[in-house]
């Protein structure tokens, strides 16, 4: 009799106590993970705030393309060469590094980070705010193929832009001291898309560097597969 009643007990104190124990579990891992992202955020925060002061773009618009270009990894190095945390190709490196006093070696995460807000202002002022995503991930050349013959832009870049334009889309601060680069035509200036929701106008869905080549090497997890069409291919060239 005794027996029984201790085998009772000890069932019931399991049902009470494994939920408990699972809850805390989740709610560690959870803590952790949150942890991990604050300290990587954490550890670039200076040369991020630095950039964006540098060359007055919002610093969430660099933390975004830095978690999505490398996850944080300073040492990010793709199979078509992209390096660091802002995944720069090595002449668009040489080229930002000697226009604005960057040193020699592009894996130094300030220098990185410099060059690619550097070159994210670069394409803002060309194209604006989905221009820029999609020139920095695909490169402003496949970009200009998109604009003027109508060329499809890479699964890839749709992808990427559909992750980050919801959390970039907000007015750029005044540029004080600034160079913009010559204005393009009225016709390049047109909505990409009609002004609608974003989720409605993101749902139907490498630039540094080839898009393909740069995304498994820098860690990125990108489902480029179930992207539908962001940017349509279009008839004709531009006028």
């Amino acid at each position: 009799m005794m027996g029984r009643l201790q085998g009772s007990m000890a069932v019931i104190l399991a049902t009470m106590i494994v939920p408990q124990l699972c809850i805390g579990s989740a709610a560690i891992a959870q803590f952790e993970g949150k942890l991990g992202a604050t300290s990587t955020a954490q550890l670039y925060a200076v040369p991020v705030a630095e950039a964006a002061q540098r060359f007055a773009i919002p610093e969430h618009w660099i933390g975004a393309v830095m978690d999505q270009e490398s996850g944080g990894n300073p040492r990010a190095l793709s199979r078509a060469g992209a390096m660091g945390l802002m995944q720069i190709m090595p002449a668009t490196w040489d080229m930002l590094a000697a226009r604005h006093g960057l040193g020699s070696d592009p894996y130094e995460p300030r220098d990185n980070i410099m060059a690619g807000a550097a070159y994210l202002r670069e394409m803002h002022d060309r194209y604006g705010m989905a221009g820029m995503l999609a020139a920095y991930n695909a490169g402003p050349g496949r970009y200009e193929a998109y604009l003027r013959f109508g060329r499809p832009l890479p699964a890839e870049t749709r992808a990427y832009l559909a992750q980050l334009l919801p959390n970039l889309d907000t007015a750029l601060p005044s540029a004080a001291g600034v160079t913009s680069l010559p204005p393009r035509p009225l016709w390049t200036e047109a909505a990409l898309f009609p002004r609608r929701s974003v989720a409605s106008a993101l749902g139907a869905y490498p630039a540094p560097s080839e898009p393909q080549d740069r995304t498994d090497d820098a860690g990125h997890r990108r489902d480029a597969t179930t992207a539908s069409s962001l940017f349509v291919a279009r008839t004709g060239a531009r006028p």
